[in-house]
């Protein structure tokens, strides 16, 4: 059988994977759809208008080149409109972003939609015409895209129904990327909603994260320019047991070791409703656990909003804050920086740094 692709699309992809993550770089993930950046906007009194998204926008990416945030910050998911959208002086943001050297990407699933048979339980849509459109967002300037699935543990789920139609969708997904020059993240979150143990989370995310390369494998992906985005393991935000992170790193790190190929370029965890702060306290953890445990995958970072929320906090739609709001976001980015080397030390503070970001049911 011949290859799903040449030899010169997987040495793109595989070195636009790599980029994305070197050096301890995560990714800022702003690619929050109009209704969801509405909510944010409301929580500071700012009116959802194209305007004030573009501002909102055009602030994150347009940092003095002096603060190094290309040095924290190794990709950027868009949502489409941010793609094709110019900042206020005429400059294709997807310009700014590449003039700090970060890597533009693309939000391209449409949502999830009820999984007919089950319980409340759901599946992402968009594959229909996907192909047309990451061929245009090719085009646009986008290097990688991103598309979410949804499970939620409860009782008796997540079923298996659930799992299997969730992996094989993403494995879909991730394979048309490919195809049109576009790094997938691949991304099974387990919702943090729930009143279960870090050992069920662990149980639950092992099963998720066995069944999406199960299916990636049949789809012959090319794993070596790809990305993961998982969930940490962690208890549900009701559970009265928290955890240290020393804790969820073990919980987290044993779950990818048992499922997910050493071929994956990196892991650039979700914050998955934890606090700025508590994000990127875990993420040291995981990166510092085991000397012997085996981890053969950057590990690194995806955060919206545990890189934004202190970011808006101080912004409040003003002009006169952008470098104050633009301050925030740099210390976030170092932050989570050093916690990709190991070396995060707690000392950073934020506006929101240590603010509960949890959203029952979250959508973006």
């Amino acid at each position: 059988m011949a290859p799903a692709l040449t030899k010169a699309q997987q040495d793109e992809l595989r070195q636009i994977a790599n980029a994305i993550v070197a050096n301890g770089k995560g990714i800022l993930a702003a690619d929050e759809s109009t209704g969801t950046i509405g909510k944010r906007f409301a929580g500071i009194s700012v009116e959802n208008n194209e305007t004030n998204r573009r501002d909102y926008r055009e602030l994150l990416f347009s940092l003095d080149k002096e603060a190094g945030i290309g040095n924290y910050i190794g990709g950027c998911i868009l949502f489409e409109e941010t793609l094709f959208q110019k900042g206020a002086d005429g400059t294709p943001l997807v310009q700014i972003l590449q003039e700090h050297k970060i890597i533009p990407g693309i939000k391209v699933d449409k949502g999830v939609v009820p999984l007919p048979g089950t319980d409340g339980e759901t599946v992402t849509q968009g594959i229909d015409g996907l192909g047309e459109r990451c061929a245009k967002y090719k085009a646009g300037g986008a290097q990688f895209a991103k598309w979410r699935a949804v499970l939620k543990i409860s009782d008796y789920g997540p079923s298996e129904l659930a799992i299997q139609e969730n992996a094989y969708t993403l494995a879909r997904y991730a394979t048309i990327c490919q195809q049109n020059g576009l790094v997938p993240i691949v991304e099974p979150e387990v919702l943090c909603d729930g009143t279960h143990t870090l050992e069920r989370c662990q149980e639950v995310s092992e099963r998720v994260f066995a069944a999406v390369y199960k299916a990636c494998l049949d789809h012959n992906l090319y794993l070596e320019g790809s990305l993961l985005k998982p969930n940490m393991v962690t208890p549900g935000m009701q559970c009265p047991v928290k955890a240290t992170p020393e804790q969820v790193a073990c919980a987290t790190v044993t779950a990818l070791s048992r499922t997910v190929p050493p071929a994956v370029v990196g892991i650039t965890f979700l914050s998955g409703g934890q606090s700025e702060e508590a994000a990127s306290q875990n993420l040291n953890a995981i990166n510092n656990f085991g000397d012997k445990a085996r981890k053969p995958w950057a590990l690194s970072f995806s955060y919206g909003r545990a890189l934004q929320a202190s970011v808006l906090k101080a912004w409040q739609g003003k002009a006169e804050n952008v470098s104050a709001a633009q301050n925030e976001l740099r210390k976030r980015a170092y932050a989570n920086h050093m916690a990709c080397l190991g070396k995060y030390h707690g000392d950073i503070e934020g506006a929101s740094a240590g603010d509960s970001l949890f959203i029952a049911n979250h959508q973006y």
